[in-house]
């Protein structure tokens, strides 16, 4: 068993509130875990309004099928629109 774990640092340019950076990331998180069977949670930045760390986990029987995984979600986020991919790191456990 592999748990693959990723770390994305985001920028959302067009918030102007704790509240409209809320309103994206609920939608992204939703979206992110539905579409990937994935864990994942907001980690850091929470009081800036453009900038948010988020945490994604995934377990699978072998590295190489989570390192698709959380490839594929990160493909995912550099194509949103409302958001800007600035960092991602990859590790396994």
């Amino acid at each position: 068993m592999v748990v693959g774990v990723m770390s994305l640092s985001i920028r959302i340019p067009e918030a102007l509130s704790l509240k409209e950076k809320r309103l994206t990331l609920k939608s992204l998180v939703t979206r992110i875990r539905n579409r990937f069977n994935v864990s994942i949670s907001e980690m850091g930045s929470q009081d800036k309004w453009q900038l948010a760390t988020l945490g994604v986990a995934h377990v699978a029987g072998d590295r190489r099928y989570a390192n698709q995984v959380l490839d594929r979600v990160l493909d995912f986020a550099e194509a949103v629109k409302q958001i800007e991919v600035l960092d991602s790191q990859i590790e396994f456990l």
